[in-house]
């Protein structure tokens, strides 16, 4: 092996485990041959597969930090070393977009390809862009049923209403009621259905409501109240 291939190995941490790998195998071949080479290789494999998953879960992770780290930047002069920023507005949505864009391209399928999914959504959904929002919910929640999916969709539910698409809506939040998550309980999924039916149908948003006046998480009780309040005085 060349000097410039050692070189480009030692600075992929992956690939020079890899070396390190075969320079073991070729430095004990007797052992390897008493031992039973199928085991042996058997054993290198798992090793190998479970590195590599380590490997790959950490730089997802590294993304999805970066990603992160665009999407809270600020706007304006540079406040501090520590916290990003761009000089304008559309510099920062550009920014942001690329980075989710590339997280979604790089990573489909993974916990952290979803969530990018998921951030590209609500940006578009901030924009009034609901056809774009929806489309990018969906498929947060066809890549998989992780956490992120429910907020997916609690949040796609929301884009429905606002496209007049209540059933839709509604059949969506119904499902969080029945499945909640650690990200969207049954009663932040209740609120959520009740908020889109108070207009078409208040009084089944009442009945929604009303049992969750008395929970004994007080922002449940507390919204549950707000919102009753609000339906009684439209």
């Amino acid at each position: 092996m060349d000097k410039l291939t050692r070189k480009e190995l030692k600075s992929d941490k992956f690939a020079l485990e890899v070396q390190h790998s075969v320079q073991f195998v070729s430095g004990h071949r007797g052992q390897m041959l008493r031992w039973g080479a199928p085991a042996v290789a058997l054993a290198l494999i798992v090793a190998g597969v479970l590195y590599y998953r380590n490997y790959e879960h950490a730089a997802r992770q590294e993304a999805l930090h970066e990603a992160m780290r665009v999407q809270n930047a600020n706007v304006g002069p540079a406040q501090s070393e520590y916290v990003l920023s761009f000089p304008t507005a559309e510099a920062r949505k550009t920014a942001v977009l690329k980075a989710w864009r590339e997280l979604v391209a790089k990573y489909p399928g993974t916990e952290e390809g979803r969530i990018g999914e998921f951030f590209l959504g609500t940006n578009a959904a901030d924009d009034a862009n609901l056809p774009e929002a929806e489309k990018h919910f969906k498929a947060s929640i066809d890549s998989g049923n992780g956490p992120y999916a429910s907020l997916a969709k609690l949040a796609l539910a929301q884009v429905y209403a606002g496209e007049g698409k209540v059933n839709e809506g509604t059949q969506l939040l119904q499902s969080l009621m029945d499945h909640p998550t650690v990200l969207v309980s049954k009663e932040t999924a209740t609120l959520a259905l009740a908020d889109i039916l108070k207009k078409t149908d208040p009084q089944r948003a009442k009945k929604l409501v009303e049992p969750l006046r008395t929970s004994t998480r007080s922002a449940v009780s507390k919204a549950a109240i707000t919102f009753e309040g609000d339906l009684s005085g439209q």
